[in-house]
């Protein structure tokens, strides 16, 4: 009930921007350079025509209907982008590990709102939140028109084992524990097969999208280890299965081996992050046609705060300083190994609004830039089992953004989105 309130009270704020925006979906765009997502390769001049929120027609050069566009012609025109990976109903600081004793749920939503602004502003026209109750309030505020914001494919609460990375009462004193009673099904905390499927369908039952386990340890949670196994197969497949008869995907958090492996031959659509990941589970996730978001921002975010005193408690630093700077070397041997990789940045351990450097992060591990993009469209898409967008093509939704210069020849440009239409409806042109 007061989470509920207190994303009352932040639609309430956002309305008034959110009437200046155009609302019919229609609409005629000019692109200097096209990136077609299925081939990976940049098109030269096009025409999009757009109605009702979708992409009715893309044509070659300049179409004739053309009278009255939206002039992109200097700009390249790509899918909106998907970020895998976000936490929309939080941002890591120093004083993250205090606040959830001291905030109440609305402070969490009121800044879940700007966090929403700053990631569609950076062209990320859809997320996959994996883990935080707000994101599911956060979505149907955007859906319904209250809010601005990308599309939410949201999981609710992440389900994990007793003192596992996503047990909510991690680091409570034994008083406080006592008190509350130990965390079950309910709360997204499993101890059994049976458990394993409660949990599912409690997230059912909450109106989530999507599962997310936490297969091993965590970086950021006050527990001693960040890549220790936490779930059994027989847990896994329980999840799975449950999850299937919802339509539901999992995706599983996962740092260490053991807990990888479990997780794949569990079924998992995704492994998240994958730090210890070695050849052998790269075989397996390529046998079982598993996905991998490596979510490099996020391991290269922490390992640098892992050095400034103060920022992380003493149980989590050492694990920031030596989890965190591995993931952008295994990212580069799972694609050299052929692994399939999607796009995702664990945003929320960094600043909302900063996903595409994960771009940036991608081609230094040796990620063509071509393959980066497809990560954050089409496969992210692919990943997400939806058809409808990650495409610039007839039929697909109208999610567009545009950006100076060639991001095949200088990835960096993706910093640089100054337009972004989600649905038909655009919500930042470039200033003229």
């Amino acid at each position: 009930m007061r989470t509920s309130l207190a994303l009352a009270a932040s639609l309430l704020a956002a309305i008034a921007p959110i009437a200046s925006a155009a609302t019919t979906g229609d609409a005629v765009l000019t692109c200097g350079q096209l990136f077609d997502s299925r081939s990976g390769a940049l098109l030269g001049p096009h025409t999009v025509v757009v109605r009702g929120g979708r992409i009715a027609e893309v044509v070659p050069g300049r179409s004739p209907d053309a009278a009255g566009a939206i002039d992109l012609s200097d700009r390249t025109c790509l899918p909106g982008f998907t970020d895998l990976h976000v936490h929309m109903g939080s941002q890591s600081s120093p004083q993250s590990y205090s606040e959830g004793f001291r905030l109440d749920p609305v402070d969490y939503a009121y800044r879940s709102v700007g966090y929403a602004e700053k990631t569609l502003a950076a062209g990320f026209t859809s997320v996959r939140d994996l883990g935080g109750e707000v994101a599911l309030h956060l979505r149907d505020a955007i859906n319904q028109g209250l809010v601005r914001g990308p599309r939410i494919f949201a999981a609710g609460k992440s389900i994990a084992t007793t003192g596992g990375h996503a047990d909510p009462t991690n680091g409570w004193n034994d008083a406080l524990s006592h008190l509350v009673g130990p965390p079950g099904p309910t709360d997204g905390v499993v101890n059994s097969v049976d458990d394993a499927r409660q949990a599912v369908r409690q997230r059912y039952k909450d109106g989530s999208d999507v599962i997310k386990i936490t297969a091993t340890g965590g970086v950021l949670s006050y527990a001693a280890s960040g890549d220790a196994p936490q779930f059994t197969v027989d847990e896994v497949k329980a999840i799975v299965d449950t999850a299937k008869d919802y339509g539901y995907r999992v995706a599983a958090h996962a740092h260490g081996k053991e807990g990888m492996t479990r997780a794949i031959l569990g079924g998992v659509t995704s492994i998240e992050h994958g730090t210890y990941m070695d050849e052998e589970v790269m075989r397996l996730m390529k046998a079982r046609g598993t996905w991998y978001v490596p979510t490099i921002y996020a391991g290269r975010f922490v390992a640098e705060k892992a050095k400034i005193d103060g920022y992380f408690p003493d149980v989590v630093r050492p694990k920031a300083a030596r989890i965190g700077a591995l993931i952008q070397d295994t990212a580069g041997k799972a694609y050299r190994n052929g692994v399939k990789i999607a796009f995702g940045t664990d945003m929320g351990v960094g600043p909302h609004g900063d996903n595409a450097r994960e771009f940036l992060y991608m081609v230094e591990a040796g990620i063509p830039a071509a393959q980066a993009l497809q990560a954050a469209t089409i496969r992210a898409a692919e990943v997400l089992g939806v058809d409808d967008q990650g495409v610039l093509a007839p039929g697909k939704r109208a999610d567009i953004v545009a950006l100076p210069g060639d991001p095949l020849a200088d990835i960096g440009n993706v910093l640089k989105v100054d337009f972004v239409m989600k649905d038909g409806v655009v919500h930042r042109e470039p200033a003229r």
